[in-house]
């Protein structure tokens, strides 16, 4: 009987990190989870080291929509039908979160003003012309990729998004009172960002190996991914002083838009 112990504990374990990734699959997509699972609220904060592993899922989603659309339409049709299947995947989770950032940041000329425009539902011009003209550049920018470029862009860019809107959560503070967010936005441990890193790079890795992407396109990628996200950190904190949900979504729109800009740039 001891010596079954540390199995069944290593079990346990390993069936916790299970129910975590789909503790975050179930908030961060429309995605039916098993029964078994349940929930807890202490889950959710636990959680958010398997955002960009849900990344992986909705790159997954979003490379094959592409890929069997690239087989009867043209660059352009499928690019649109991907970016179709990813937002209706996730519920336009990010999307809305992105919108709502530019409302708050564009027409709030306080913080407390900028939260409370953040926190209503409708979306002012601000907003719609912010992710108007994102998916516009988003969707531009794919269509001129070529067919493999761009599933290997899809499959690198949804996970290391939201390896950069974790970013925010293990190194800022949370600043709205309650949220939708509040629950996972808990600060993230070292380990904890270590687990969501690895998640976010075991594809990066092995596109490289396979020779997908380039050095230079994935160098330039990264970096994309890594200056957006520090540039929009720096402006939450002087405007917000610190981050909320809707700043998530943000960081993973913009920080999403800005890799598949620099793959482009580096093709030509």
């Amino acid at each position: 009987m001891q010596a079954s112990t540390p199995n069944a504990g290593f079990t346990a374990r390993l069936v916790h990190q299970v129910r975590l990734f789909f503790i975050a699959l179930q908030f961060f997509t429309r995605l039916p989870i098993p029964a078994w699972v349940g929930f807890d609220s202490a889950w959710l904060h636990q959680s958010s080291r398997y955002f960009p592993a849900v990344g992986l899922v909705v790159g997954a989603v979003a490379a094959s929509t592409y890929a069997l659309a690239g087989l009867l339409w043209p660059s352009a049709v499928a690019v649109l039908l991907s970016t179709i299947a990813g937002i209706y995947l996730t519920g336009a989770f990010h999307e809305d979160g992105f919108a709502d950032m530019c409302d708050g940041l564009g027409g709030g000329a306080t913080k407390q003003r900028a939260l409370e425009i953040m926190t209503d539902s409708r979306i002012g011009a601000y907003g719609a012309i912010g992710i108007a003209l994102l998916l516009a550049l988003k969707c531009a920018a794919l269509s001129y990729l070529e067919a493999q470029v761009a599933i290997a862009a899809l499959l690198v860019a949804h996970p290391l998004s939201r390896l950069a809107a974790a970013a925010l959560i293990w190194r800022l503070d949370y600043v709205k009172q309650e949220g939708k967010s509040k629950p996972l936005a808990q600060r993230m441990s070292n380990g904890e960002f270590a687990v969501a890193a690895s998640s976010a790079l075991v594809v990066p890795a092995a596109l490289f190996a396979m020779g997908w992407m380039s050095p230079g396109q994935m160098a330039a990628g990264f970096a994309a991914v890594v200056a957006s996200a520090w540039w929009l950190a720096r402006k939450f904190v002087r405007y917000l002083g610190g981050y909320t949900g809707d700043c998530l979504g943000a960081v993973q729109q913009v920080s999403e838009t800005a890799f598949y800009l620099a793959i482009l740039a580096v093709l030509r």
